[in-house]
């Protein structure tokens, strides 16, 4: 019932979203859109309709998302379980293995100590067999000292004096065993199986990680001018000229670089480059709100989540502070592995399958992107391009 007009709310005015009277909308509402509740109804039912369409889509798609989060669940306890397994395992063989070196070891130094004990009952025996005849002669030449049988002792005194045959016994001893390079050799066998097992471990690491590899496709606006972009955007290379481009707020000046078109707001991405002979690069991940105008400095705090190579052997992971890498093998290829969630960057020579370095506690936030710079031009030596390159899963 209109309360100013006392009539029944048989219209409804669509501009104020009320119910009125007809009344209302020949005086206050003549001017706006009115039509009667049974049409309005009518048009709401279909609102309705469409809005329990959404709201069951919307449903649904919680629904599936829930089953992916149960089956990601038992995905990783089926990882895990997997791991913890291989990972008994191979403690056990390495314990396995410390236990038989252990092993060796003392049954060697025992062995050694059993020869000596003998070495030692045989010299003793041997010396007391001479005691025994030096204490036979000198009880001899007592008696023979007291005899008043003159001949008899001038004919016994020649033998008696003369001392009976034995060892030269100044140079002879029991030395305790050094057991020189029992330890050493068991302790080299025990290394060559546990640098088996880590060869093993790190194909088996790159293998793991390489599964979550990504299309990373550069992007031209946001690369520097100077640098050269191939047209599939797999390369980038550093020109000696500036390339007249727009300068758009995502690119990259003066600093070289450029990031990947993609970003990414969880989960794990892998990707890899090859760097080949160059002399300057930089590698790595950062967040979409880095500072992109003006000087950079490289670190997390930042947003940048990088490893860089200087002068042809230079190499640094730029972390707080900067760590300085001392790599057995110059990698001609480098792999950046992503864990949004863990909160880690790890790199890898890709040759070698070794492990490069790991940024930790990694606080992601934001999108994130791959990251590259081709460094400076360095007089034509470092005018190769940084490549992107797929993954080869047969190795």
């Amino acid at each position: 019932m209109c309360k100013k007009h006392e009539r029944l709310l048989e219209m409804f005015c669509r501009n104020e979203q009320k119910c009125v009277c007809q009344f209302c909308t020949e005086t206050k509402h003549k001017d706006h859109q009115a039509v009667t509740i049974e049409e309005e109804s009518v048009q709401r039912k279909v609102q309705m309709k469409k809005t329990e369409a959404d709201f069951q889509q919307m449903i649904e798609e919680r629904q599936n998302k829930v089953e992916e989060i149960k089956n990601c669940v038992k995905l990783s306890a089926m990882s895990a379980e997997k791991e913890l397994r291989e990972s008994n395992h191979l403690f056990t063989s390495l314990i396995s293995s410390a236990e038989e070196r252990r092993d060796e070891v003392n049954a060697e130094i025992e062995e050694k100590q059993k020869k000596a004990e003998r070495r030692a009952e045989e010299l003793i025996s041997e010396l007391q067999q001479e005691i025994v005849e030096l204490q036979r002669r000198n009880s001899e030449l007592e008696d023979l000292g007291n005899t008043e049988d003159y001949l008899h002792l001038l004919q016994r005194f020649p033998s008696l004096t003369s001392p009976p045959p034995t060892r030269e016994w100044m140079e002879i001893g029991v030395h305790p065993k050094l057991c020189v390079g029992t330890v050493r050799t068991a302790l080299s066998k025990l290394d060559d199986t546990l640098k088996s097992e880590l060869d093993s471990l790190k194909k088996d690491e790159m293998k793991r990680v390489q599964k979550y590899a990504v299309d990373v496709v550069l992007d031209p606006d946001t690369a520097h001018p100077n640098i050269i972009l191939s047209a599939d955007g797999k390369q980038a290379g550093r020109g000696e000229l500036l390339y007249i481009v727009p300068d758009n707020p995502q690119r990259f000046d003066p600093v070289i670089c450029v990031v990947s078109k993609k970003g990414f707001l969880s989960g794990r991405f892998y990707f890899q480059v090859a760097v080949g002979a160059k002399t300057f690069w930089d590698l790595g991940v950062v967040k979409e709100s880095v500072n992109r105008k003006g000087m950079i400095t490289s670190k997390p705090e930042n947003g940048y989540w990088t490893v860089r190579m200087r002068n042809g052997d230079e190499y640094r992971a730029l972390d707080s502070p900067s760590v300085l890498l001392s790599l057995k093998e110059k990698p001609q290829t480098v792999g950046v592995f992503t864990d949004y969630e863990e909160g880690t960057v790890s790199f890898f020579n890709v040759d070698s399958k070794s492990h490069i370095y790991t940024f930790t506690g990694c606080s992601f936030s934001e999108r994130i992107f791959p990251f590259f710079s081709p460094g400076v031009y360095d007089e034509g030596k470092n005018a190769a391009p940084l490549v992107i390159t797929a993954v080869n899963h047969k190795t």
